[in-house]
């Protein structure tokens, strides 16, 4: 089990991306790298927010759809849009898998006094999935607990998909 650290004592390093017009972050310890978008293959019989399939120097990585997986409207590709490849831990087991992101903002360091609980009304996310909230230039940026996001249920159909597609 891992101990989750408090970011509002400790502060964060987040990489920020926009999905619709909110922006959101993850903790950039959870980041291996940014796509430019590529091909997906779709896999039959997944949910909707689980894109498919991509092919990450020889290993097959799942694709999911932030936006969708978060009640808002498709992922749909611009010259922008991108996959971020993010390393999730859930019951203490290691899987990578690629979020797509209508783009990829910048790395921005939040110390603890900048970061606020989230409001317990007026969101449309579960607020497990999330950190906590900072302002950086009049907007909202929602920090994702990247590990909270899927459930073991879901990272285990992921881990099926992956398996089966390889």
């Amino acid at each position: 089990m891992t101990v989750e650290k408090d970011i509002k004592t400790t502060g964060v390093q987040v990489l920020t991306f926009r999905l619709g017009e909110e922006v959101f972050a993850v903790d950039i310890m959870s980041v291996r790298e940014v796509l430019d978008f590529t091909k997906i293959t779709k896999v039959p019989q997944t949910p909707e927010f689980m894109r498919g399939v991509i092919n990450l120097r020889g290993n097959v990585v799942p694709v999911i759809d932030l936006k969708l997986k978060f009640g808002m409207e498709k992922t749909t590709q611009t010259v922008n849009t991108c996959i971020i490849i993010v390393e999730v831990l859930i019951d203490g087991e290691s899987t990578v898998l690629g979020a797509l992101a209508d783009s990829v903002q910048e790395v921005v360091d939040f110390e603890g006094a900048q970061i606020e609980d989230v409001p317990k009304i007026g969101t449309r996310l579960n607020t497990k999935f999330i950190n906590g909230m900072a302002k950086k230039n009049d907007n909202f940026v929602i920090i994702l607990n990247i590990d909270e996001v899927f459930s073991a249920e879901e990272i285990n159909a992921l881990s099926k998909m992956t398996s089966e597609a390889a």
